[in-house]
């Protein structure tokens, strides 16, 4: 099998996270500059194996679309015509901030630690991913 890879897309940086070759667990991978993270993934799926990416799309609470959504599919679009042989999905990443910050905080990381922007979007890329592993079974 090969793996799905979640992107938690943001205007500087860039969360990512992966699954397992077999797709059963979802581990963070890591922090992108998104001004690198076409490129990123150009060399990630040369030394990867990667089905699908599954990218958060940017949703207000209420449903509506996000500030940040235009971006989001702009890098899509680019994405697509970039490696046009892996699908994406999109995914509401709603929340996904606010459950790694509770994810941080329950698993002891100390207050510096958690003040750490980057790791917080790869954590949300991880509760991206796990999302959509959970809804596919």
């Amino acid at each position: 099998m090969s793996r799905v890879l979640a992107i938690d897309y943001g205007v500087r940086r860039t969360g990512i996270a992966v699954t397992d070759p077999l797709q059963i667990i979802a581990n963070g991978l890591t922090t992108v500059d998104t001004p690198q993270l076409l490129r990123f993934l150009q060399d990630y799926v040369q030394r990867e194996q990667v089905e699908r990416f599954v990218v958060g799309r940017p949703m207000q609470t209420n449903g509506a679309a996000s500030e940040n959504l235009r971006n989001v599919e702009a890098f899509v679009a680019r994405l697509q015509k970039a490696i046009p042989s892996i699908p994406v999905t999109w995914w509401d990443e709603r929340y996904t901030s606010v459950m790694a910050h509770q994810t941080m905080l329950n698993s002891g990381i100390g207050k510096m630690a958690r003040r750490n922007k980057a790791l917080v979007d790869e954590i949300s890329a991880c509760i991206i991913l796990q999302g959509w592993m959970e809804r596919r079974l």
